[in-house]
């Protein structure tokens, strides 16, 4: 790693790539162009008039934000002065944004609007350190606490370049560059930190692993809060690769028609939705069509499976492949914008059978794991040396091991430096041999692939002495059609019962078609039809299970669960131990008869 901090590298890319698109964003309609020299004058100009408010090395700074051009423009900026970025989730409530800023003693906060701006306000007299407010969409205010963007670029006029440059070249590889605060599923989140060095490691080590070129572009639509949306900033820099910032999670599927990038990173849940979308369309289809998708998309998993064990495609079975692809598959590769290579699926594990099924459609998705600790990045499967089911080897520079208990450990300069302010859980998370403990369970196989099985605190254990693993159950129950969000329970029980939510865009129209009346969403989950349709599909999804894995028992819960009703985190991962307690009387009843 020849660059001692993001400065260095941010000076290197900026300078060689000055008149390529960097960052592209949609204004009133259109796609607009930022070049790396347009974005070096912008984050200098962000870096002075940070110091201009008082912004001194090692200060935390806040970014309250939807992923747009100005939070990375500011997360650079930030780095480039010596200050740390600190980004907060923009579905936060107001008191979850206050513990931040106060955990983390920022001062200076960057809000995406008014609505981000009323969150703040509401928590003003909780956060007695914060001093100045600075606006990306709206007016300043009059007693000056709460800047407009272009007011406070003006601020750093007065600041001279070489006071600028000499605070840049001071940094050094240790120093921080980010907080990034976990998302609490099981308390209070706990600010990660992270090193200049931990990101040009892990950013050079993923780019290492991924069949990139200088000439590819990405849609970005993931949190920047989260650490896997900066890792893909940071390998997109390291590489001079353009991104673009999807207009909102609804207008993904448009943007990617517009820009058509030749390779995106995502959450499973995109996947699953899309699968969704794309199977419940066939069945509803019938017919012909149904008949004409299912045999293009037989040839598609009979390519899928040579391609995957490296052998030749026989001429016959290449010509039936190439109509497939022309009737239908290249549909499906449209909808990510016909020039897709390559997917990243990561944060959470994908179901084998969804990557499976995209790949027989001609999209290949690679897994990939990494967590907040690490920076994001320690496993990905390669574009010419995948295997579905697995998050593949690790990168370069890094080293994994299972623990007698099958944990799986890491160790490398992606390794956080610590948690903020919390030494004991530093302790219990990397070893003195600097080891970092994940909580994932996993198997290694003989070619180096790592497989998780599960998180090493929500795995069920029943009253048999059987182990399962939940989030493999919820992966398959997720894959039914009427089926949006699920919860498998069975700790200590002799059998796996579930929550289990409705996707009210297929099961509402369903019902409909067969005369069932209801008020609301209360009347829809307790209709014995409904009720008897959700443990059909139970029973479907079953035969993808051990005996004593499988579901027994279902309850449907009326609504999906939300971050709004503290069920799921910023991050859309489960609250287990929430969502247990409010639903523990119907628990309860899916045990009654039998307990």
């Amino acid at each position: 790693m020849q660059h001692q901090s993001i400065y260095e590298l941010f000076q290197e890319i900026t300078s060689k790539n000055s008149d390529k698109v960097a960052y592209r964003y949609k204004s009133a309609g259109a796609w607009k162009g930022v070049t790396w020299r347009e974005l070096a004058e912008t984050c200098k100009k962000i870096s002075k008039s940070l110091m201009a408010l008082g912004v001194k090395k090692g200060d935390r700074v806040n970014i309250l934000s939807q992923s747009r051009l100005e939070w990375v423009q500011c997360d650079f900026a930030i780095v480039n002065c010596g200050a740390v970025t600190v980004g907060i989730y923009p579905t936060n409530l107001a008191p979850d944004c206050a513990y931040i800023i106060n955990h983390c003693d920022a001062e200076v906060i960057f809000v995406e609007n008014q609505d981000q701006l009323n969150k703040v306000q509401q928590a003003r007299k909780d956060t007695p350190k914060l001093r100045q407010i600075i606006i990306f969409e709206g007016a300043g205010s009059a007693d000056g606490s709460v800047l407009s963007f272009a007011d406070f670029l003006r601020k750093g006029e007065g600041v001279a370049d070489t006071e600028y440059e000499a605070l840049a070249k001071s940094i050094r590889p240790d120093d921080l560059a980010s907080l990034v605060y976990t998302s609490g599923t099981t308390g209070v989140p706990k600010g990660v930190m992270i090193t200049n060095e931990n990101l040009l490691f892990v950013s050079d080590s993923a780019a290492q692993c991924l069949y990139l070129d200088p000439n590819f572009e990405t849609l970005l639509f993931l949190p920047l809060a989260h650490v896997f949306a900066r890792l893909i900033i940071y390998f997109c820099l390291n590489k001079g690769i353009a991104v673009a910032f999807a207009e909102s999670i609804e207008k993904v599927a448009d943007n990617l028609k517009e820009i058509r990038p030749q390779f995106v990173c995502s959450a499973p849940r995109i996947f699953e939705k899309i699968y969704t979308k794309i199977t419940s369309s066939v069945q509803d289809a019938g017919g012909i069509k149904e008949k004409l998708f299912n045999w293009a998309l037989g040839v598609g998993y009979q390519v899928s499976r040579l391609q995957q064990s490296k052998q030749a495609i026989p001429a016959g079975l290449k010509f039936k492949h190439n109509l497939a692809n022309k009737l239908v598959l290249h549909k499906i590769q449209e909808a990510f914008g016909g020039r897709l290579i390559w997917a990243v699926s990561g944060s959470a594990p994908l179901n084998k059978s969804i990557a499976e099924f995209f790949h027989a459609c001609g999209v290949l998705i690679l897994e990939g794991i990494g967590m907040t600790e690490n920076s994001s990045f320690t496993n990905v499967n390669r574009y010419d040396h995948n295997k579905f089911g697995t998050v593949g080897p690790v990168g370069p520079g890094i080293e994994m091991k299972l623990a007698p208990d099958g944990e799986v450990l890491y160790r490398g300069k992606g390794n956080m430096k610590g948690y903020f302010k919390n030494p004991d859980a530093t302790a219990e998370t990397i070893d003195k041999d600097g080891w970092l403990y994940t909580g994932d369970i996993g198997e290694i196989d003989a070619d180096g692939f790592l497989k998780i099985t599960d998180r090493k605190k929500e795995l069920i254990i029943t009253s048999g002495g059987k182990n399962i693993a939940p989030q493999r159950l919820e992966r398959i129950l997720r894959t039914s059609r009427f089926i949006s969000q699920a919860m498998a329970y069975g700790d200590r029980k002799k059998y796996v019962t579930a929550l289990v939510t409705l996707n009210h865009e297929h099961v509402e129209p369903w019902a409909k078609e067969r005369g069932i009346a209801f008020n609301g969403f209360d009347e829809l989950a307790n209709h014995p039809q409904v009720k008897a349709l959700i443990e059909a599909e139970v029973q479907t999804k079953n035969a993808e299970l051990a005996s004593f894995e499988s579901v027994k028992k279902v309850a449907i819960v009326p609504q999906d669960f939300s971050i709004a009703a503290g069920e799921l985190t910023p991050t859309l991962k489960l609250k287990r131990k929430v969502v247990t307690e409010k639903y523990r009387q119907l628990i309860e009843q899916m045990y009654d008869d039998n307990e």
